[in-house]
């Protein structure tokens, strides 16, 4: 089965090319560092031992953060590579982390690419996040002798139903792992079920609970919303997607029926979709102002179009209501743990299966509120933004839940050092 796998991708190396290219027209970054997406690694210049850690995208950098800081505490001789797929995740790796860690994109899963891959890197261990089940990677580790963790796992009932369709295959990729770090007993049972070898398999919360946010970035906010009047009403669109727009620009004209002087802050998920988004909204007949134009957001702008990389959280301290996107449409939403650790007032749609268990949490508990369409979207905000009693206890539950979820990375450490010292052994 692995055998066809990789004659597959082979034969779709063209078209995982040409998409390449199609990016690069949105993205032009798609179009640097061609050779590390086939295991031309940059030089790490260190003689020490290195773990190594794959996170695909923004989403898995930001759940990495606790766990590279618990490594490093408890790993201080070693050196730390992170590999991203996505430009949007290199750059979040520079931002967080800087030059503490290294880091290249992960190549394409075809094993001579790997195979270059792991000659240059020469990886103690790896610890691949969430989802990154990639089985040349995970198989040529295996044969090298390289102990693997798969770290804040999750499995979708989608994700396994489509796997148990290849019963053995998947059977014999999961028990190539050392360790999986499973978020719930849901997750836990569905590896199990796939055939993974229960004394690998166990549950350590989910370390995207563990939100690091910086000690001045409410000041900042406090700041920012001076200069705008602290008393505008200011609703986030955060992480949205193409067709989520539209549905948020009708339910602002809604909003505004009842705040007059709303700001509606818009953050595009991905920063190709920056100017159509900003011509989305200046169609709108709304007066559009973008921050990279670095201009100040006097009072008669309507919406302020967030066209910059890592301001996400800056904006979330600075709004009355926060809309987590991905999930209006059939995206799976996004992480809407970085609001609640801001107490903010949250809203989600019906679309959050990629984070299943934390938004049903929320919601269960009242510190979320989940919308189906642009008119409940819109009934919901107003309600928010004229009942401040409702929003400030929505947020204090927020920070009880994530209160009350800490340790994950605590516990994976833990794990790691038990796993990979027996592998070693």
């Amino acid at each position: 089965m692995k055998q066809l796998y990789t004659l597959i991708l082979t034969l779709a190396l063209p078209l995982l090319i040409l998409k390449l290219i199609w990016r690069g027209f949105r993205a032009p970054a798609y179009w640097r560092r061609w050779p590390e997406r086939f295991g031309a690694s940059p030089s790490l210049k260190s003689d020490k031992p290195l773990i190594w850690i794959h996170a695909v995208s923004v989403g898995e950098v930001e759940a990495c953060r606790p766990l590279v800081s618990a490594l490093k505490q408890e790993y201080p001789n070693h050196k730390i590579l992170i590999t991203t797929m996505t430009p949007t995740g290199s750059a979040r790796v520079k931002l967080l982390f800087a030059d503490s860690v290294a880091h290249c994109y992960l190549p394409y899963d075809l094993p001579f690419a790997i195979k270059r891959f792991l000659n240059q890197v020469k990886p103690a261990f790896g610890i691949l996040m969430e989802t990154e089940i990639w089985p040349n990677v995970i198989s040529l580790c295996k044969q090298r002798n390289i102990s693997l963790v798969l770290a804040n796992a999750r499995m979708s009932v989608r994700s396994a139903t489509s796997y148990s369709r290849v019963p053995k295959f998947i059977k014999s990729i999961l028990n190539n792992f050392d360790l999986i770090a499973a978020q719930t007993t849901e997750d836990k049972q569905r590896f199990l079920q796939l055939g993974a070898t229960s004394r690998k398999v166990h549950i350590i919360g989910n370390l995207k609970y563990e939100v690091n946010l910086a000690v001045s970035i409410k000041e900042k906010a406090s700041a920012m919303r001076d200069m705008w009047d602290s008393n505008r009403p200011v609703l986030v669109a955060a992480s949205t997607h193409e067709g989520e727009e539209e549905m948020v620009l009708n339910a602002a004209r809604q909003i505004r029926s009842q705040c007059p002087n709303l700001l509606l802050i818009i953050v595009p998920r991905h920063p190709e979709r920056f100017d159509r988004v900003a011509a989305l909204a200046q169609k709108s007949g709304c007066k559009t102002l973008r921050r990279s134009e670095q201009r100040p957001c006097a009072s008669d702008v309507q919406i302020l179009i967030v066209d910059t990389m890592g301001d996400l959280p800056l904006f979330y301290a600075a709004c009355d209501v926060a809309f987590v996107g991905g999930s209006l449409v059939p995206h799976g939403g996004h992480n809407l743990l970085e609001p609640a650790a801001l107490g903010r007032a949250i809203v989600t749609g019906p679309h959050f299966f990629n984070f299943n268990a934390i938004t049903k949490q929320f919601l269960s508990a009242n510190a979320a509120l989940q919308v189906n369409n642009t008119e409940e979207l819109a009934d919901t905000v107003i309600r928010l933004l004229t009942t401040p009693q409702q929003r400030a206890q929505m947020g204090e539950t927020s920070l009880r839940l994530i209160a009350n979820s800490q340790g994950a990375s605590t516990r994976l450490v833990n794990l790691i050092k038990y796993h990979v010292n027996h592998h070693e052994k």
